[in-house]
C-alpha cells in the first residue's frame, strides 16, 4: 500500500494531501477514487485511508481506520556525521532513516575535507531531507527523521546534553558498546568521525562533556560505514532490530 505522511495530526473524517504528494499520487501513481493508501502523521499515529477525490493539484481521502504507528522504535537515536567529501553522506541518510534514527545532525570537525560555503551548505541539506523524505516513506516509518542544520563539532556537547545515552566512536576508544547502551535507554546520541577521524583535543572536549568514548571493533571503518554500524549496534541492543 501506498505510504505517505501528513504535516499535522488529522482529527477529521476526511483531509485533503497537496503538492509534490498528491502530485505524485495522481501522476505517478495514477491512483483511483476507491484506492487506498496509509498516512501517518507527527503524533505517531498512521491512518488507513480511502480516496474520495483526485483533482490537478490535491488528492482527498476518507481516514477509515486509525492506530498508533508500530514501525517506530521505542528510543530516539540521534546521529551526529562528520562532514565527508563528495556524496558520502547521500547514503549515510538513506540507510541511518532504514534503519530508524530519529534525526540526522551534520557537523564540522578539524579533519573533515569538506568544507563548504553556506550557499553550498544549504543544497546539500535539502538534498539529504530529500533522501529522508523518500527513504522513511519506503521504510514505511512513521516520522520522516529532520536532517538539522550544520553544527560545530565544539556544539556537539550542548546539543546532547538532555540525551540519555551520548557516544563517540573513536580508533584508540576501548569500551565496547554493550558495556555503555543497555535496553532501558529512550535517547541515545551517536557521533562519527570524518575521513581522517578526530584529533585528540576533540575526543578530549567531547569526554570532558560526559560523552563517553567507545570502539566499533578492532578494524578501521570507513567514515561512512561507521555511523551506520554504530547504529545497527545500538538499535540491536534496544531491542528494536529483532
Amino acid at each position: 500500500m501506498a505510504w505517505f505522511f501528513a504535516n499535522d495530526a488529522i482529527t477529521t473524517e476526511y483531509y485533503t494531501i497537496s503538492g509534490e504528494d498528491a502530485s505524485h499520487i495522481a501522476r505517478s501513481l495514477r491512483m483511483k477514487v476507491g484506492e487506498e493508501l496509509t498516512l501517518c502523521t507527527p503524533d505517531g499515529r498512521r491512518h488507513e485511508c480511502e480516496i474520495t477525490l483526485v483533482a490537478r493539484d490535491e488528492v482527498t481521502v476518507r481516514i477509515k481506520s486509525s492506530t498508533v504507528c508500530e514501525q517506530e522504535p521505542d528510543v530516539k537515536v540521534s546521529l551526529y556525521i562528520a562532514l565527508m567529501k563528495g556524496d558520502k553522506i547521500d547514503d549515510v541518510v538513506q540507510k541511518a532513516v532504514e534503519l530508524g534514527a530519529y534525526e540526522v545532525t551534520p557537523f564540522l570537525s578539524a579533519r573533515c575535507i569538506s568544507r563548504p560555503d553556506e550557499k553550498s551548505m544549504a543544497k546539500k541539506r535539502a538534498r539529504w531531507q530529500k533522501i529522508a523524505d523518500n527513504a522513511a516513506s519506503q521504510s514505511r516509518r512513521g516520522i520522516i527523521p529532520r536532517v538539522n542544520p550544520c553544527i560545530h563539532l565544539r556544539d556537539i556537547p550542548e546539543a546532547v546534553k538532555n540525551t540519555d545515552k551520548s557516544v563517540v566512536f573513536y580508533e584508540c576508544g576501548v569500551r565496547k558498546l554493550r558495556e555503555i547502551i543497555g535496553s532501558e535507554e529512550s535517547s541515545i546520541a551517536l557521533i562519527t568521525g570524518a575521513e581522517g577521524g578526530f584529533e585528540q583535543e576533540e575526543i578530549d572536549l567531547l569526554s570532558d562533556s560526559g560523552i563517553e568514548v567507545a570502539t566499533l571493533g578492532k578494524r578501521i571503518l570507513r567514515a561512512q560505514t561507521a555511523p551506520i554500524a554504530g547504529l545497527c549496534a545500538a538499535m540491536l541492543l534496544t531491542g528494536n532490530l529483532e
